[in-house]
Parts: C-alpha cells; structure tokens; sequence
C-alpha cells in the first residue's frame, strides 16, 4: 500500500471519519468495502470526489483507515488525486494470468486488499453497484478463503445523507445553473409568437368543443421563436446548452412535457411535439455535476383555461404547506398525508388510499444528492428513520396535480436545505404560470 504526497492535486472528497466509523458499526462488519464498476458510483463518490476511474473499489475499517484500489494503470494519477491510500495494479496482481473470467479477477484483487486490511473479524459490509453476476462470483470465492459478508446498502446511504461543507457548496452551483436554465426556459416562451397556421391539433379540439363529444384541452395556435416552430427539443436543446457552459451534464435527461404529455408524470416529452398557446408545459431538470440539483416549474402562454388555473393554486397551495411543515424530526409522510388532505378538501383525487392516475398520483419528494432520488424518503413504506427528517438533509418539496382527460399537468418541486433556521430554498424563482411574468433577467 502506498499513500499519495501529492497532497496539493487531491481531488477527492473523502467521507466524514466519525461517521464512517458509526455506520461501520451499525452493521456489525470490521471494514466497509464499496466495489464499482467505476468511479462514478454514487456510493463510491464521497470517496473518489471529481476523479474518474474505471473498476475501483474503497475499502475502509472502522478505525478510519481506507485504501481505493484500482486496475488500470494509466489512471494512476486519477488515482492519486483521490487522497486516498493506494492498492495499484501492481499490488493487486492485475496483470496475473487467471482462469476464471472477471469475477475471479475481482476476487483475487479483494482478497489481497482485505488480507492487507487484517480484520479482526473477517466482517466486511459491502456496498456499491458492480455488475451482479461478477460480484456474486467474488464473494463466493472470498467466502470460501473465511470472510463474511453483510449488507453495506443502508450504511452507505446514511454516510451519503448529511449535506454539509463542499458538498453543500457543489449543490448549491448546480442549483443557480438549474435556475438559470429555468428562467431561460421562460425567457423563450414569453418571446414565443404565435403562428398563423391552424394546427390539426387546434382543429381537432375545435370540433370536440363545438360537437360537445370529449372534454379537453382549448388548444391554442402553436409556438414559433426566432423563425421556426418551437418544439420540445428546441427547448431542450436550450436547457442542454446553459448546463454544457456550467459543466454539468444530464446524465438521466429531463422531462419537458405538453399538454397531455405532461398530464402523465414521468413522460419525457416528445422532442418533437410543437407547443401551444393555451396549454401546460412542464419542465423538471435535474443536472448533475457531482451532485445533483432538481426543480420543475409550469408555464402556460397565453390565457390559461380555467381548469389549470385552479390546479396551479392547489399546488402552490400545497408546495407553501410542506414547506412550513418540513421541519427537523418531522416524518415525511406524515407532510405528504396533510398534502393529501389538502387537495381532497378541493376534490381532487389522490393516492393516499389507493393508486389513481388523475388528481395528485405521486409522492411530496425525495432526497437529493449524489443521485436523484435517495434519502431522506416521504413514503409510507421503507425504513422509519429514513423518513424523518434531518437537520443537513437537502431534498425537494413537489405537489402537483395532472389530468390525462382534460390535458394539463401541474407541478412545482422547490430544492430545498434543512438547515439550522428551517428550511432553505435552493432554488428561488417565481412560480407564475405566465413566463412573462418572470423577471427578464438571467441571475440565480
């Protein structure tokens, strides 16, 4: 094993040790050992920071001490700029001829890493996201050289969890880029003409209306800006270019979704669809650079019917309610219940007691971090502490309502800290429906 000193290149940003220390003895095991198939596994990204590596694994003890190791060699210096101390190729007996196929080769190279380890337990929790099948034939031949094996998930998770320092820093920046993404979004469609072609779309609801079949949407002229139809992807290739110049990527993409799109809540939006006057427009990012950030707002151009309407009162309604009930030691789900109420007071449907797919159809939030969607949780299964909310948690707060039939979907998801004044929001902008009412400007 040996230790970079190349103290003033570490990009790495390695776990808290007290709280490594607590969550390897919550699970009973003498080490904690995190196996990726890259460095970009969110449980392998308190340890590896910004660095980018191929097969890598950390293995830390209780005591604190933690070794990443690694099997190429030309990421050594990616290697080094972790901080951490090394288990390189060469130690790990990489280039070692051995029948067996990639489970065996990954078994070889744990087996050295913990036997240098000398645990007094042979316990070893593990965690991480390393193809199954491969990692299933390691630990079958691991376990046959004495060492046992338990569940690291949930104490990894727990180490994830508290946002504070640079992490909170580095959400923070991906926050102000998903604002001004948003606020670009809105400066487009409050520049959006109208075209003066009739789409079939138009022409179609027209006729419903007039024959009195369906109920449905008052689909208005659709959209053109800078001299061509405004699409979703036109947009979409808008939002992508503002997070390209922040450095950040998309890496599970983002919904933009119209109309009756929008009206299904995880639909991505169709790149092709042309939007409209007159229709509910959705937009939820989640960029990442290390760590994620997450916001949705709703736009309407032009006069918005009077069923949206009501709707986006009802979620902002709502969003204001879980905000002032989100407080340290508060259950999630129990804020997620007070929503339910809220919007059935108003007659709208909800899944508290059953699943339905028009009304408010999905949970209040989710925590944020290193990925999307992790702890804290605002279901009413899962772990009980893993829904109570506490202080550091970061994680959205997102109401909405949707109906497939009448075409609109609603929701507005804040970013949110749990900080040591309450809650704190990341992600600040208006929530009017009307772009134009945005201000004009691009700050965050």
């Amino acid at each position: 094993m040996r230790r970079t000193s190349a103290a003033s290149t570490v990009r790495g940003r390695v776990a808290d040790r007290g709280a490594l220390r607590r969550v390897i003895e919550d699970t009973g095991a003498d080490a904690l050992l995190v196996v990726g198939a890259t460095s970009r596994d969110p449980d392998l990204l308190p340890f590896t920071g910004e660095t980018r590596l191929g097969d890598c694994f950390v293995l830390a003890r209780a005591d604190g001490v933690r070794w990443l190791g690694y099997h190429s060699v030309i990421e050594r210096e990616e290697a080094a700029a972790t901080g951490l101390a090394l288990l390189d190729p060469a130690t790990l007996r990489v280039a070692d001829v051995i029948v067996g196929g990639r489970g065996s080769r990954l078994a070889r190279s744990l087996g050295i890493a913990l036997r240098r380890a000398k645990l007094p337990g042979r316990r070893v929790a593990i965690a991480g996201r390393y193809p199954n099948g491969d990692l299933a034939q390691a630990l079958a031949q691991l376990r046959h050289q004495g060492f046992r094996f338990t569940s690291g998930h949930d104490a990894v998770l727990r180490l994830r969890r508290p946002k504070r320092g640079a992490e909170l820093d580095e959400i923070r920046g991906v926050a102000a880029a998903t604002n001004r993404a948003l606020r670009g979004v809105a400066r487009i469609l409050s520049e959006a003409g109208r075209s003066t072609r009739r789409s079939k779309a138009e022409g179609r609801s027209s006729a419903r209306r007039k024959g009195r079949r369906a109920r449905g949407p008052a689909v208005g002229p659709e959209l053109v800006w800078r001299g061509g139809a405004l699409t979703v992807g036109v947009v979409r290739r808008e939002v992508a270019a503002t997070f390209a110049a922040a450095g950040l990527d998309q890496p599970e993409g983002n919904l933009i979704a119209p109309g009756r799109q929008g009206a299904v809540p995880h639909n991505t939006g169709d790149p092709s669809s042309v939007l409209r006057a007159g229709e509910s427009l959705i937009v939820d990012l989640f960029p990442r650079r290390r760590l994620h950030a997450d916001c949705t707002r709703t736009f309407c151009v032009g006069a918005a019917p009077p069923e949206l309407l009501a709707a986006h009162r009802a979620v902002l309604d709502a969003l204001v309610l879980a905000r002032e009930r989100a407080r340290v030691g508060t259950r999630g789900f129990a804020i997620q219940e007070e929503v339910c109420r809220h919007f059935e007071a108003l007659g709208y449907p909800t899944s508290l007691q059953r699943p339905v797919t028009a009304g408010y159809v999905h949970g209040l939030g989710h925590g944020v971090g290193f990925e999307v969607h992790e702890l804290p949780h605002f279901r009413r299964d899962g772990a009980l502490d893993q829904g109570i909310l506490e202080r550091d948690d970061v994680f959205t707060l997102e109401p909405g309502l949707y109906d497939p039939e009448a075409g609109y979907g609603v929701r507005l998801e804040d970013l949110c800290r749990l900080g040591p004044g309450g809650v704190e929001i990341l992600t600040p902008l208006p929530y009017d429906l009307d772009p134009r009412a945005w201000p004009r400007d691009d700050g965050a």
